[in-house]
């Protein structure tokens, strides 16, 4: 079995949060946002280790509020990210052995992963190089000039939402990321890294469940997904919200 190792960023300074408290650190029925992620890859039996990607000014809290605190074996380093996200991912790169074979890379606000979605992407990487998560675009797609005039309507039956996990070889990923630098490339995912090196991008099916908490109204999402997934977590958001 390849050796595989999961990079978590979540070095986001949370400008689009109106709160105090950065969106990772934000409670979630009574758990940070971030643990519910790392759950899941503490538990997935593919993954042998984490790098956990935070602020630089989140380093001491991270690794005794969250690490220690909830007691993940898995995490073996956390390093601080960089001024993009891109950044952040080429510095959770640099902490990953040059003997792992296969890296995982996730939103560390995407606190829905499954063990299926994990497991899957790990799987398919290995056989295709680079895989990601998606769901198919349900809406009409336009494109629109800065003056708001429709330019174009989109075909939206090719178009896809893309998630994480992504999963990569990891010796392909360090190229493509070398190369974006090299080049003052910038993308939006890590996919679109590999594909500027001409390399083919797998898409599995991913789940509309499977969000990125980035706004107030996500939370709320999040906290009515876990309370019909577990009922009991309705009582623990509601005891939490007794004690702040």
């Amino acid at each position: 079995m390849m050796k595989v190792n999961a990079v978590i960023v979540s070095a986001g300074k949370g400008h689009r949060f109106m709160s105090g408290k950065k969106k990772q650190f934000l409670p979630l029925a009574g758990k940070p946002v971030l643990a519910h992620t790392l759950d899941a890859f503490e538990r997935c039996p593919l993954v042998n280790n984490i790098v956990l990607v935070v602020g630089q000014d989140d380093l001491g809290f991270c690794l005794k509020e969250i690490v220690e605190k909830y007691g993940y074996r898995k995490v073996s380093r956390v390093v601080p990210g960089g001024e993009k996200r891109q950044d952040s991912v080429k510095h959770g790169m640099d902490a990953v052995p040059e003997d792992v074979e296969i890296v995982v890379i996730h939103d560390g606000v995407r606190p829905f992963v499954t063990q299926e979605m994990i497991e899957g992407s790990i799987r398919s990487a290995m056989r295709f190089k680079a895989v990601v998560l998606g769901t198919p675009v349900k809406d009409t797609i336009k494109t629109v000039n800065p003056e708001g005039k429709i330019l174009k309507t989109l075909d939206r039956s090719s178009l896809w939402q893309i998630q994480t996990p992504q999963a990569f070889h990891a010796g392909l990923l360090r190229d493509a990321l070398t190369k974006a630098t090299e080049d003052g490339f910038t993308g939006t995912d890590d996919a679109s890294l590999v594909e500027r090196l001409g390399v083919e991008v797998h898409v599995l099916p991913g789940d509309s469940t499977n969000i990125k908490i980035t706004t107030p109204e996500d939370l709320l999402l999040a906290t009515l997904l876990l309370q019909a997934k577990y009922p009991s977590a309705k009582e623990k958001q509601i005891r939490q919200g007794d004690d702040e």
